[in-house]
């Protein structure tokens, strides 16, 4: 399981479960979210080819591909053509409409002054924050490389409960462009 120390010092864990159709197989994951051993909510119904992406993305921008080559500091460069913006949002709502939680990442460019340079340098952030049905939030900040391996591990955990099937193989058209049975 996925876990991120918050800024608040609670400990979100972020577990794939398997969604399975109608004979049992699974087949696409959802995300169960615990604070500190508490549930705390379950979002991102069919997320898994979305986190698959997502992991290509940043790894493809640490590399300096694309817009992210912009960033000198490699814990800088993020997926995106924008200096903030969203990476994911995982949302649940029951049938009533109800909140059940949220999960998203945003990017956030944080001025920090250098005193001895006497200048300010630019550094980028996700900020991944988890919203209780309570309404109750948190929140961890994380450099490029500590997303990075926040989504792997989510993946190779998704990946064993689908029992090993690759979430990556519809990374090209999304979910639903595989071959049909």
């Amino acid at each position: 399981m996925g876990g991120l120390r918050c800024v608040d010092g609670s400990y979100l864990t972020v577990t794939p479960v398997a969604c399975t159709d109608s004979v049992g197989a699974p087949y696409e994951v959802t995300l169960e979210l615990h604070r500190d051993g508490t549930p705390y909510g379950s979002v991102g119904e069919r997320c898994g080819w979305l986190l698959a992406r997502l992991a290509r993305g940043v790894d493809e921008a640490r590399q300096g591909r694309g817009a992210a080559r912009r960033w000198a500091d490699p814990e800088d460069r993020f997926p995106g053509d924008e200096p903030d913006g969203e990476l994911f949002s995982f949302r649940y709502r029951t049938r009533a409409g109800l909140p059940g939680g949220e999960l998203r990442c945003q990017l956030r460019t944080i001025p920090v002054w250098q005193a001895g340079r006497g200048e300010w340098r630019l550094t980028r952030r996700a900020y991944v924050e988890a919203w209780a049905a309570s309404g109750v939030g948190t929140r961890a900040v994380l450099t490029s490389s500590e997303l990075a391996g926040f989504v792997r591990e989510l993946l190779n955990e998704a990946e064993g409960c689908l029992k090993g099937r690759d979430m990556a193989r519809n990374l090209g058209g999304g979910a639903g462009t595989g071959e049909s049975r």
